[in-house]
């Protein structure tokens, strides 16, 4: 006889965190897997999570999003991305993929060219008005294909 009695939810059933906190999240497209990934963020990192998704929706109203390498993309057209974040042990890494073309450009370096990072940790104010420009700007600028 076959069991058809339903497994009630278990703290197993939540999203891995894996090194620096970061959220394991399978790849996926829309709008559910990036709230999973944001839902999933470690303490002040979740409240963050919805304020940049928030910030970057209403700059963006037509964004396309992802998860993919347990992080949340952020593309302006059907070819690729323009933005993404990542949990790290004491910070949340925005990057901007074609962040040496953004005025001003933000500032952190990458190994890649283009890449600019944004390190925001739990103490820091969020410049809500630069981000939005940036996310303007951004999405605006030839996507990556990723």
């Amino acid at each position: 006889m076959a069991d058809t009695s339903q497994k009630s939810p278990k703290a197993d059933d939540q999203p891995r965190l894996l090194s620096g906190g970061n959220p394991q999240i399978a790849k996926g497209y829309g709008e559910a897997p990036v709230q999973a990934y944001i839902a999933a963020m470690p303490g002040w990192k979740s409240d963050l999570g919805r304020r940049l998704d928030a910030l970057i929706t209403e700059t963006v109203p037509d964004v396309r999003k992802a998860v993919k390498w347990n992080s949340p993309f952020y593309g302006a057209d059907d070819d690729g991305w323009f933005l993404s974040f990542h949990c790290f042990a004491k910070y949340v890494k925005v990057a901007f993929f074609h962040g040496a073309s953004l005025d001003p450009v933000p500032p952190g370096k990458s190994k890649q060219a283009n890449v600019r990072y944004l390190d925001i940790r739990e103490d820091d104010t969020l410049d809500e008005a630069q981000c939005r420009a940036w996310v303007k700007q951004a999405s605006a600028l030839p996507s990556e294909r990723i």
